[in-house]
This record gives C-alpha cells, sequence and structure tokens, in this order.
C-alpha cells in the first residue's frame, strides 16, 4: 500500500510530504487499540506486493483481532496489531502476563493467521508523548527510505513501539538488508527487528510484472 516510485531520488520537501502523509495515516489510529500499518493510504492497495486477496484477508485479521482483544483485556491494555502476509504482529503494553497470554492465543484462533509475534510488554501503557514520538520516527524511516538510491520503500510495513523499529514486507535479501542498515541511523531507533517475508529476485520480477 504504498506510491509507486521509480529509482530517481525525490527531493527533500517530497520526502517529507510523504513521511508526514504516513504520520498522519497512524494518528487517525491512535485509540488504545491502533489496527494496521498501512503506509500512506488505500490508493496504495495496487502497488502492495501482496495479493488483493492477501490483502483483504490481513485488513479481516486485524479486524478480528480488536474484537478479540476488546473481549479479553477490555480497556486495559494499549495494544497494536499489524498483519501481513497473514503474520500478526502484536506491540504495545498489557496489565499481566495473562493478558498477554490470553491475546496471543485468541489472535493464533482466527482464520487465517499464520504467526503471531507477540512482543507485547507488561508494564504501564505508553503515553501519547512516547506514542507520538514512535509516530514521528516511523515517519523519519518512511521519509529515509524514500530518499534511498535503489530501495522500494513502498514494500516496507514499518512499526515502532518505544523506539523498537519492526519492519515487515515482501522483500529481497538485499532490500532487507538495506533498509535495516537505513532505519538504524534514524535517530531514536532504539532497535530494528526484522519480520519480513524473503522472496527471490524472480520472484519480484513476476510480482511487478503482475
Amino acid at each position: 500500500m504504498a506510491l509507486p516510485l521509480n529509482h530517481t531520488r525525490l527531493s527533500r520537501p517530497l520526502s517529507t510530504l510523504i513521511a508526514a502523509a504516513a504520520l498522519c495515516t497512524s494518528l487517525a489510529g491512535c485509540a488504545p487499540l491502533l489496527v494496521g500499518g498501512a503506509a500512506v493510504g488505500g490508493a496504495m492497495v495496487v502497488t502492495d506486493r501482496r495479493s488483493s486477496g492477501v490483502q483483504l484477508e490481513d485488513e479481516t485479521i486485524e479486524l478480528k483481532a480488536g474484537q478479540r482483544i476488546r473481549s479479553v483485556a477490555g480497556e486495559r491494555s494499549h495494544v497494536n496489531v499489524t498483519s501481513y502476509q497473514r503474520q500478526v504482529l502484536l506491540t504495545g503494553e498489557v496489565y499481566n502476563e495473562a493478558d498477554k497470554a490470553a491475546i496471543e492465543a485468541a489472535i493464533g484462533k482466527i482464520d487465517g493467521v499464520k504467526s503471531v509475534v507477540n512482543d507485547l510488554a507488561v508494564m504501564w501503557p505508553s503515553s501519547t508523548s512516547e506514542r507520538s514520538r514512535d509516530l514521528l520516527l516511523v515517519g523519519k524511516i518512511k521519509a529515509t527510505f524514500v530518499d534511498a538510491a535503489g530501495l522500494a520503500s513502498n514494500a516496507f510495513t514499518v512499526v515502532a513501539e518505544r523506539g523498537v523499529v519492526y519492519l515487515m514486507g515482501r522483500v529481497t535479501e538485499e532490500e532487507a538488508t538495506r533498509a535495516i542498515e537505513l532505519a538504524r541511523t534514524v535517530p531514536g531507533a532504539v532497535k530494528v527487528v526484522r519480520l519480513v517475508d524473503v522472496i527471490t529476485p524472480e520472484q519480484l520480477r513476476n510480482i511487478k510484472g503482475r
């Protein structure tokens, strides 16, 4: 779900505008439950490397996950849900270990879920300022990707939680390595967690020709 970009470098104003758009999209979900890791909006579905069917499955999983989390933990927790290629990433904060385990179990039972990465922390919910810093960090990383020559920034879904950056997407090994190196250089990034689905250059060519 990202804008089609060629390999030429974009000017800094345009990069900043794209990053701001990504930030605004994320801000729309700043309730205790944040669903999804889309880049700059629904118009980008066409360039997503997932099939349209998988995109729909991921959106459905995220919606169902929100319902399951509310039924399990109520309003006690601040949980962010991102599904990519049916792999579900859970980030945020929960009240206790029981809630953490119950949420993971509930999400794992949703039809279509392939795996669950449970990175929930047992601690007080993050503050508004902390969440704002994470959103700004995501915007900076996306802008860095846009400015990087030879890197398809629209191939990545970026999530940040308390400074920890998670990279998801269908990318080649070369793209993954490059993106991780760049993300690590962005001020505010504590560490980068790789959750990408690695594809071969041949698979990438087939996707682009789709």
